[in-house]
C-alpha cells in the first residue's frame, strides 16, 4: 500500500511517499481503507521532537492518529462491525501503533465507532482525538445543565468541540478568542465570545457572572493560561485542561477549593488501558452529531495524502481555522 513515511525526526523532517506492506487483520481488530485523516498538534510534536517524547514511534514511522474510512476485513472476535461499514477513530501513529497517513490501517475495534451518517469522511476524520478530549474533560468536570461554562480557545480543535458539547448538554457557554474571525466562529457555534486581548479576566467574570466566576472552565490552551482559568473559576469550581506540563503556583486553587482535571486522551492507546471507553465515547459522539448537536469545523485548505507536509505546516502556522484534514 502507499504510505507517507518519516525516516528522521526534527523540525525539518520530511514525509516520503513509499510502498509498504499492506497490514493484515488480526483478532480484535478491523482492516480499514482510509478515506481521510486529520492533523493534530500532538502529531506535529512527534514529528519535531521525536525520541524526546516517550510516545514517538520507532523510525521509519507512519504518523497520524485520526481517521475515517471503510471496513475491508474483520478479525476474529469482532462482532460490532462488518465489511463495508463506515467507521472513524483515533487508533495509531504513536508507540507501536502504525498511523493513518497510509491507504490502510488495522485498528483495535475498541478504539473505533460507526461514522455519523450526516458527516462526510473528512468531517468524521476531524473529530476523534479532539472530540474524545473535549468529552472527557467536560464529563470528568461533572458539567451539568444550567451551569456557566467557560472554554478557553473556543476556535481551536478541542475548544470548538468542547463549546458545542457543553451547549448540547444544556450549559450557558462562553469562550475566549483573540480575533474577529475566531470570535465570529465562537458565536456561530452558539457560545458568547470573549476577546481576551481587550478584556481582563476580572472584567469578563464581572460582566458574565456578576463576579461569582464560572462553574466549569475548560482550558484547551493550558500552561501559563491556567492562572487565568483559576482566576475565572467560581468557588469550588471544576477546571479541566489539556496542557499541564508546566510549573504553577496552586495557591489560588487551594483558597478557592478548585478541582483540576488533566485530560491526556492518549492513555488508552499507549497503555492498552480501558480502550473500550474510547469506543463508547465515539458512539455517543456519533449520536450527538446525528442529532445536530456537534459539527466539526474544517480548515478551508484541502490537502491530499502526498501533501501531508504542507498540512503539518498549515497547522503549525497558526493560520488554520478549524481542523486540518488530509484526504486519500
Amino acid at each position: 500500500m502507499k504510505a507517507m513515511l518519516i525516516n528522521a525526526y526534527g523540525e525539518d523532517a520530511t514525509f516520503e511517499a513509499s510502498d509498504v506492506e499492506k497490514p493484515e487483520v488480526k483478532a480484535g481488530h478491523v482492516l480499514v481503507k482510509i478515506a481521510a485523516s486529520s492533523v493534530n498538534t500532538v502529531d506535529t510534536m512527534i514529528r519535531s521532537m521525536g525520541n524526546d517524547l516517550p510516545m514517538s514511534p520507532k523510525l521509519p514511522a507512519i504518523l497520524g492518529m485520526d481517521f475515517a474510512g471503510t471496513v475491508e476485513a474483520v478479525g476474529d472476535g469482532v462482532k460490532e462491525y462488518s465489511v463495508g461499514d463506515e467507521v472513524y477513530g483515533c487508533a495509531g501513529g504513536l508507540a507501536d501503533l502504525p498511523g493513518t497517513l497510509a491507504e490502510y490501517i488495522v485498528a483495535d475495534s475498541n478504539l473505533i465507532a460507526h461514522k455519523a451518517k450526516n458527516l462526510s469522511m473528512r468531517e468524521a476524520a476531524a473529530l476523534p482525538l479532539v472530540a474524545i478530549t473535549a468529552y472527557e474533560g467536560l464529563t470528568r468536570a461533572g458539567m451539568q445543565q444550567g451551569q456557566k461554562v467557560l472554554v478557553h480557545g473556543g476556535s481551536g480543535g478541542v475548544g470548538h468541540v468542547a463549546l458545542q458539547l457543553a451547549k448540547h448538554w444544556g450549559a450557558e457557554v462562553f469562550s475566549t478568542g483573540g480575533g474577529e474571525k475566531q470570535l465570529a466562529m465562537i458565536e456561530r457555534l452558539g457560545a458568547t465570545g470573549i476577546n481576551y486581548k481587550t478584556e481582563t479576566v476580572e472584567q469578563y467574570v464581572a460582566k458574565h457572572t456578576g463576579g461569582a466566576g464560572f462553574d466549569v472552565v475548560f482550558d484547551s490552551v493550558g500552561g501559563a493560561n491556567l492562572t487565568n482559568s483559576f482566576e475565572a473559576a467560581a468557588l469550588n469550581a471544576q477546571v479541566a485542561t489539556t496542557v499541564s506540563m508546566c510549573e504553577l503556583d496552586l495557591t489560588p486553587v487551594h483558597f478557592k477549593g478548585l478541582s483540576l482535571h488533566v485530560v491526556f486522551m492518549l492513555i488508552p492507546m499507549l497503555h492498552n488501558f480501558r480502550r473500550e471507553q474510547h469506543g463508547q465515547i465515539l458512539r455517543d459522539l456519533t449520536q450527538i452529531c446525528e442529532s445536530g448537536g456537534l459539527k466539526p469545523v474544517l480548515d478551508e485548505e484541502p490537502f491530499s495524502l502526498e501533501q501531508v507536509g504542507q498540512a503539518y505546516a498549515r497547522l503549525q502556522s497558526g493560520k488554520a481555522m478549524g481542523k486540518v484534514v488530509v484526504q486519500n
